[in-house]
């Protein structure tokens, strides 16, 4: 199948219309018709090579909603019709003791991205690269796929592929519930998402930021508290207080600073990757018994349950809607920090780029 496409073709010059064929449908495969596609800031990075490997075109895209249009005949979990979603991942080796511990995301030998992967079930097509969700359709093996509730406004679901599940995971690997106390670094498309699922776990939930004016949303998403972390009384303050800082933030800052912020036991959880290696002291973690923990979105059963999550709490994303020939507009965008909290591509358009 041809299908239309916006890609990157380097590193420098804006998406553009694009078009590719997808592979036939293989016995376990699910084609899915996209309806939206989250974009995410790894996107922007994927584009510009920011991270290096970027091989071109490059088709980004990776917080996948849509509806299944076909499926192979030894597909059991999906028909044509049914709600679907596809995440940053869509093969593993499926073999390695992480993939058996059903954490695909830390697979041995290297998780295939849902864009810019090494496709292994179609190495003939695309330079044997995998293209991701600026597109009208995707065929994904049935394992990689993810079921969808008909509840939720599908654009607001879209980013929970991404956002939804790298904040997710970490919150629950930790254990997080009703009386634990939860700061939150960061108000963009990670951090709104923290916010919103700590306190549905039933966490007090502080947004700790640079900035007086996120305040009101900070609340809006369900924190309770809101502490300004360049205010030194609001700091010392908090010294000590919380069991868990989610970070979200990628540029160069004051890593000891959160640290101090945490009780005895208490864990920094960064999710944001700054340019530069973090500074450390020692004493920051010795003191306290404190400890950082890295995390990385979630393997495929940990994704579910967190769209089932969602689906009972109402649990979406605060999304902006666009059309894909706004991409680059939405990327320049991103970059002054002017979205509130994702934007969201609405495939349709696909038709008339």
């Amino acid at each position: 199948m041809t299908v239309q496409a916006y890609a990157a073709f380097n590193a420098s010059d804006p998406l553009a219309p694009f078009h590719f064929e997808t592979r036939e449908l293989a016995p376990n495969d699910v084609q899915i018709e996209i309806l939206y596609c989250g974009v995410c800031h790894s996107d922007l990075h994927s584009v510009r090579n920011e991270w290096g490997g970027a091989h071109y075109p490059l088709v980004p895209g990776h917080e996948i909603v849509g509806r299944v249009s076909a499926v192979g005949d030894k597909v059991t979990t999906f028909k044509a019709g049914d709600l679907a979603g596809v995440g940053c991942m869509v093969d593993s080796c499926g073999a390695c003791h992480n993939c058996d511990a059903d954490l695909e995301q830390f697979c041995a030998h290297g998780f295939t991205g849902t864009y810019n992967g090494r496709d292994k079930r179609a190495p003939e097509l695309n330079d044997g690269y995998t293209f991701g969700g600026y597109a009208q359709q995707i065929v994904v093996d049935e394992s990689f796929v993810l079921r969808v509730s008909d509840q939720l406004p599908l654009e607001g679901v879209a980013p929970l592929l991404c956002a939804g599940i790298t904040t997710y995971s970490p919150l629950r690997h930790l254990g997080v519930s009703k009386g634990h106390k939860v700061g939150v670094v960061g108000l963009g498309g990670l951090g709104h998402m923290a916010v919103k699922l700590a306190a549905a776990f039933g966490a007090e939930v502080t947004m700790i930021s640079t900035s007086p004016s996120k305040e009101a949303d900070a609340r809006k998403l369900g924190a309770q508290h809101f502490a300004l972390s360049n205010d030194a009384d609001t700091m010392q303050r908090l010294q000590g207080h919380f069991d868990v800082i989610v970070d979200t933030v990628s540029a160069p800052h004051d890593m000891a600073a959160l640290l101090g912020l945490l009780a005895t036991d208490g864990t920094l959880v960064t999710l944001g990757v700054p340019p530069e290696p973090m500074q450390i002291p020692a004493g920051s973690l010795i003191f306290g018994r404190k400890r950082i923990l890295g995390s990385l979105i979630g393997g495929i059963r940990e994704t579910q349950e967190m769209l089932d999550f969602c689906a009972e709490h109402k649990i979406t994303a605060d999304v902006e809607v666009i059309p894909i020939d706004q991409i680059n507009t939405a990327y320049a965008r991103m970059l002054k920090g002017d979205v509130h909290y994702r934007f969201v591509i609405d495939n349709a358009s696909l038709a008339k780029a």
